[in-house]
Parts: structure tokens; C-alpha cells; sequence
């Protein structure tokens, strides 16, 4: 399959490019919006077909001509105005869009307000253009399922390699980002979905502190763990996306805790220099591969960092992980429970499902559509679970901060002191697998995600013409710092690759 051959005005540019040229008046948001419309008919639902935007929110254009008509009277609100943005389908939008987790449970489903970080997005002039497909219940539905599938949305494709995975559950968000079908998106993680995705298609993302952007109307899995995210082409782009989205929301207690953290402009931190003076500890632990050919481009990241000036503690041990067993499992089966009968309870009398124990109800009731590859294992585990007062779900959650926190990533910092600590993210990307699932190529997100730390994935290279990327993480609210060094990272090496969309490649050995 070659490359797409139409001409795409857009490719690769970042917020401030847009900006640029709509300030000049080279374009408008309506042109913009019309242009990464088209992108979608021609890439996601023809030609590679990649599968990654479940939903297109029909009003984008008309919010895009308000904007402009705004920009001409007012000027801009900011760097978001008039941009587009894709949300993914766990995520409240109280318009004409519907919120499902990818599952037909909600099929129909209309949010009946705002996710707060919505809310925070559309004020900042953001365009909504659109929904992603996930990992059907953001990947916590079955114990062999495959990631970027969901009974509604059905498969996403890898733009590199389309028969490779994109990984979960932002697997949508990572894939449209990747293959230019937006300006930025927004995924949302509990260990992993943020991360992986973003370095399976080629991508930068940032986990953030949780807390640190509100999940008040986002479909849930853990409240000790749950976070949304920007996944964008450059750091840049993070840092404008998070700038936007954090905030204190009365209806989420734990960003209250965050508003001396909070920055208006996490762009000011982004400096090509940052690297230098910086000490990382290397968590080769943390990561494992049988690869040769991943381990070499690990290697020739490291030597890159050493040229800019930073101090590289090679190796550094998490050994307190090797302790925490299934505590995290555990901890996500109570929350998953709790939090999803709660979201099921604020739809409203007239949902179709009100209760966890529906939602296993209704898949068995529609088998052939929702589990034709995979089953729902981890529902009906979740279902067993009683209160967050039960001293099981207390003593795990205990173990998860204890070994995470105190006894981990606080520990090593201190014992070495570090600026952060630095590991491959995962991957490089598998093929997709319907019958047996998910295959395991390694991956860091778990410490800074079992701890609700902040971590960021950027592109480090490319292995057999598949993306690998390299996570920085850190203390809570190092957000700052991690931009800083992912930044100088980034301008270092120009990693990012433009996706091919290629059939297949040589499958890895």
C-alpha cells in the first residue's frame, strides 16, 4: 500500500504553527477544521482505513466559525483557539456526541454535562473535532484481551505498520495523532494507556500527576491511579495541552491538593539546553527485551543524553516492585466496581445499564457482537468485590503507595539524587492478534502509574521500521522538570517519524 496521495496542508504541524498561520491569515479555524475532516475520510475511513475515530463531532465547523468570527472581533483567547482537538471516547462531552468506553452497552449514550477538562479545553477555544476508539472499557474488561479493540468501534490500526497493535487503551488518540488526523488528542491512562500507545504510534505523551487535570466526568478505573493526558507530535504541544486542561474542580477533591502546583504556562520550562547538568537514573530493570536491535537503539540513546551534558546513574534498581505482586490488580478491581456504579448512577433513569452487574448482563445477552474475540474475565472479577471500607482493598492500596512511593521512585531519587529516571517506554509495536491477544514487549509505565506520578514518552528511534520511545519520570508534580529534559531530548534528536503506512514488516526476532 503506498502513502496517501493527497496533498495535506497540515502535516506534522505543531499548535504553534497553526496559530501562526491563522494569525497571518494564511487560514482560518473553519479551514483548518475542514482540511484534518477530509484527512479523516481519506486515511481513517478509506485508503489505510486506520480505524481511530469512532465519532466526528457534527458541530466541529460551526464551532470553528464562531472561533474565527471571535478571533476577528476579540483576537485569540490563547494558544488552543481554533484548534483541533480529538477526545477519546471515555471522556464526557455533553453535546451531540455520545461517551461509550468503545462499548454498545452506551451505545446512545449523552453525557448530561461536561467532563471538566472539556469544559477547561472548550473555554481555551479548542475545537472538539471528534471522538477515538479504545480499548473497549479502556483495556479492563478481559485478561487476554487485544488493545485497540472495542465492540463498537471495532479495530485500530498501527499507521506504521497496519498490521501491527497500537497498543491500550488511548489507542485511537495515539493512532489519529500519529497519522496527522489532528492537531493534538487526548487520551487517558491507569498503568500504561497513555504511554504505550503514544510510543507504539510514534508519539509524545504525558501522564501527569493524577490530580493534576480533573477526572470529574470521565469514565473510571481507579481514583488512586486514573488520569487524562495530551498525545501529540511534539513536547511543545504537550506542554500548551496541559496547560489547558489542569485545573481545581470541586467535583474531583484530589485537584484541590494541586492548585499551588498548577502553571499557567507549562511552555516556559521547555529548553533546548535542559539535558545539561541534569542527573538520570538509568531503570534498565524496569524494561527487559530479547531484541538486539531495541537494546542497541536503547544504548544509542543513552550515549545521545551523555553528549548533552547530562549525568547518567547507570544502572538504578526499583527493587521495592519486585514485592508488589497483584496489590495493583487488586486495588483496580474494588475502584473499577465502585466508580463505574457511581458513573452509571450520575447517566440518569433512563441509562441502559445502572450497574456493573448489568453491563456483564448485557454482554452475555449480546455475545456474537461484544465478545466475538475475548471475554469479560475482569468484569466478573470486579463484580465479586464489596466496599473500598473492606481491609483487602486498605491493605493493598497501602502496599501500592508504600512500594511505589516511600520505598520507590521517592527512594531512589534521594539515595541518588536524581532529576529523574529514565527507562525505554516499550515496544516496538507487535502484531495484532484477535484469537490469543496481547503480546508482551516490555514496557516502565508501572512505577510512576502505581504511584500517580507524573511520567512523559518521546520518541527515541525507530526498530525494524516500528517507533520506540523513551519515558522520563519522576516525583509528583515534576511535571516542569520532565518537560525540560523531554524537550531538550527532543530537539536533540529529531526522532519522530512521519508513518508510512506500511501493510507489514519482518516480524521481529
Amino acid at each position: 500500500m503506498q502513502p496517501p496521495s493527497h496533498s495535506f496542508p497540515w502535516e506534522e504541524a505543531d499548535i504553534p504553527e497553526l496559530q501562526n498561520a491563522m494569525k497571518s491569515g494564511k487560514t482560518t479555524s473553519a479551514s483548518v477544521v475542514r482540511a484534518y475532516l477530509a484527512r479523516i475520510r481519506e486515511i481513517d475511513r478509506r485508503g489505510p482505513s486506520i480505524n481511530s475515530v469512532i465519532e466526528i463531532n457534527p458541530d466541529a465547523l460551526d464551532i470553528a466559525y464562531g472561533l474565527d468570527k471571535e478571533r476577528r472581533a476579540k483576537g485569540p483567547r490563547g494558544p488552543l483557539h481554533g484548534i483541533p482537538v480529538l477526545i477519546k471516547d471515555n471522556i464526557n462531552t455533553a453535546d451531540r456526541m455520545m461517551t461509550t468506553a468503545g462499548s454498545l452497552a452506551l451505545l446512545g449514550s449523552i453525557a448530561p454535562r461536561d467532563a471538566f477538562l472539556v469544559e477547561r479545553l472548550r473555554a481555551a477555544g479548542a475545537v472538539i473535532l471528534g471522538k477515538t476508539n479504545l480499548s473497549e472499557w479502556a483495556n479492563f474488561r478481559s485478561n487476554r484481551s487485544t488493545s485497540g479493540w472495542s465492540g463498537r468501534g471495532g479495530l485500530t490500526k498501527n499507521p506504521y505498520v497496519l498490521d501491527r497493535n497500537t497498543s491500550g487503551s488511548s489507542s485511537g488518540s495515539g493512532a489519529a495523532v500519529s497519522a496527522n488526523l489532528c492537531a493534538v488528542a487526548v487520551g487517558t491512562e491507569t498503568d500504561g494507556s497513555i504511554i504505550s500507545p503514544s510510543t507504539y504510534c510514534g508519539i509524545v505523551g504525558l501522564k501527569p500527576t493524577v490530580g493534576l487535570i480533573s477526572r470529574s466526568g470521565v469514565i473510571p478505573i481507579s481514583v488512586t491511579q486514573d488520569t487524562a493526558g495530551p498525545m501529540t507530535r511534539s513536547v511543545t504541544d504537550a506542554a500548551i495541552l496541559l496547560a489547558a486542561m489542569a485545573g481545581v474542580d470541586a467535583n474531583d477533591p484530589v485537584t484541590e491538593g494541586n492548585r499551588v502546583e498548577l502553571q499557567a504556562d507549562y511552555t516556559k520550562f521547555l529548553e533546548q539546553d535542559g539535558l545539561r547538568g541534569a542527573r538520570l537514573g538509568v531503570a534498565r530493570r524496569s524494561f527487559r527485551s530479547r531484541n538486539a536491535k531495541v537494546m542497541k537503539t536503547f544504548e544509542d540513546t543513552l550515549a545521545i543524553i551523555k553528549s548533552c551534558g547530562a549525568e547518567l546513574i547507570d544502572p538504578v534498581e526499583l527493587k521495592s516492585f519486585d514485592n508488589i505482586g497483584d496489590a495493583e490488580y487488586q486495588v483496580m478491581l474494588y475502584e473499577f466496581k465502585d466508580g463505574l456504579n457511581k458513573y452509571f448512577a450520575a447517566l440518569g433513569p433512563n441509562a441502559r445499564v445502572k450497574s456493573l452487574a448489568d453491563l456483564i448482563a448485557f454482554n452475555n445477552e449480546h455475545k456474537a457482537e461484544e465478545m466475538p474475540f475475548f471475554g469479560q474475565e475482569t468484569l466478573l472479577e470486579a463484580e465479586k468485590k464489596g466496599p473500598l471500607t473492606d481491609s483487602a482493598y486498605r491493605e493493598a492500596l497501602e502496599k501500592c503507595r508504600r512500594i511505589s512511593r516511600d520505598e520507590g521512585i521517592d527512594a531512589l531519587m534521594n539515595e541518588h539524587r536524581l532529576d529523574a529516571i529514565i527507562a525505554p517506554s516499550g515496544g516496538p509495536a507487535h502484531t495484532t492478534d484477535l484469537v490469543y491477544g496481547n503480546r508482551d514487549t516490555g514496557g516502565s509505565s508501572s512505577p510512576a502509574a502505581v504511584a500517580g506520578y507524573p511520567s512523559i514518552t518521546v520518541p527515541a528511534g525507530m526498530v525494524h521500521g516500528l517507533p520506540f520511545g523513551l519515558s522520563f519520570f519522576g516525583r509528583a508534580y515534576t511535571e516542569p522538570a520532565l518537560l525540560k529534559l523531554a524537550y531538550s531530548f527532543e530537539q536533540a534528536t529529531r526522532a519522530r517519524r512521519t508513518p508510512q503506512f506500511l501493510p507489514t514488516v519482518d516480524e521481529l526476532t
